[in-house]
């Protein structure tokens, strides 16, 4: 991504998506199964997706950078409105084969080519973030800093390396808090389901809740991620950890009491105010290890992000099959959320590059 750019990154990663989706549709076997929708398309969507997006974007705003990234990032909930329906009717009708085939030919019709004016910053195109016209600023001339904005002028005007970010206590906070937030959200997508069958709920009301968290997601990513332009990245980012504390904490409710306000409750406390970690998730990186290593410097949190996006589906999974519950693997959410939004505050991005001018 620092070398070539985003483009030849999204374009591997949607051409082993439609090989792996291809592929799936041909298997007979178990190993076959976990090459191709396992293997194949996991890399590739990883190569697509959040990660790959929150290493270039940033470079694109400052003054409204929250705000750009969360309506950036907002389109998952909206793809998620406009074709898992198609998809689940297909699957019905003619099968999971033919959704997957479908899946492989959106790919190659609508993200391949939109991905041509893809680039990694503006300066690239002789350009400046934010639509300015001349540069704010004369410290580097290689990395849009907008010196208003700046509190702490070394840690801003560093060459920041991957060797160089290692050795610093905020980058090991990021690693933990994205990994303990990662833990609590994959762990309730995966599970979420499962729990709410298990307590008695209608597979068409377990399917509804899990369909309309991504759809209260979008306003607000847009809303949070705005926010984050006034208020700082590290009291949404502790806004998002709160939306799923609380969510472990309604379903929790639910276990004692089935009422269908605790259901409607987890659902917006997850969707509106969780799934606002994705809009402020590029920008705290980048404004404290801002500048051409950013993508690799990104790349190596992201082992941190994907630890715990594996870690907590299992972890939530183990607990249920020892202990025959899922409360305790709830409740270890629920503190992972605490440690997640202090491990942020601790790295403070705010403190390295305030968010509104001084």
């Amino acid at each position: 991504m620092d070398r070539q750019g985003p483009r030849p990154v999204i374009t591997l990663g949607a051409v082993m998506m439609c090989a792996g989706l291809f592929l799936s549709t041909r298997i007979e076997h178990l190993w076959e199964l976990y090459l191709t929708l396992g293997l194949l398309v996991g890399a590739g969507a990883n190569l697509m997706s959040y990660t790959a997006q929150s290493q270039y974007l940033p470079n694109w705003f400052v003054r409204k950078r929250g705000l750009a990234i969360s309506i950036a990032f907002s389109g998952v909930g909206i793809g998620s409105i406009l074709i898992l329906p198609l998809l689940q009717q297909v699957i019905l009708t003619e099968g999971w084969r033919q959704a997957c085939l479908w899946m492989a030919a959106m790919l190659m019709l609508i993200a391949l080519p939109l991905n041509r004016f893809v680039r990694r910053k503006p300066e690239d195109m002789g350009l400046l973030p934010d639509g300015d016209t001349q540069s704010a600023e004369g410290l580097t001339g290689k990395v849009p800093l907008n010196s208003h904005f700046i509190v702490d002028t070394a840690w801003a005007s560093k060459d920041w390396t991957v060797g160089a970010a290692l050795q610093t206590s905020r980058f090991w906070w990021i690693c933990g808090g994205f990994f303990c937030a990662l833990v609590a959200w994959y762990a309730v997508q995966v599970h979420q389901t499962k729990y709410l069958l298990e307590l008695g709920f209608d597979p068409s009301v377990a399917a509804w809740a899990l369909g309309w968290v991504s759809v209260v997601a979008i306003p607000g990513q847009i809303l949070l991620g705005a926010a984050s332009d006034r208020i700082g990245r590290e009291a949404v980012w502790s806004i998002g950890c709160l939306g799923f504390a609380i969510c472990y904490f309604a379903l929790l409710m639910l276990e004692h009491s089935p009422w269908t306000g605790w259901l409607v409750f987890m659902v917006f406390s997850q969707g509106f105010l969780g799934y606002s970690l994705t809009s402020v998730m590029g920008a705290i990186v980048a404004e404290l290890f801002q500048g051409k290593h950013f993508a690799a410097i990104f790349g190596l949190i992201n082992i941190a992000l994907l630890g715990g996006g594996a870690f907590g589906p299992w972890l939530a999974g183990w607990i249920h099959d020892q202990q025959g519950s899922y409360r305790s693997a709830f409740m270890i959410c629920i503190a992972a959320c605490l440690f997640s939004s202090y491990a942020i505050f601790r790295a403070s991005p705010g403190k390295v590059r305030r968010v509104r001018k001084a």
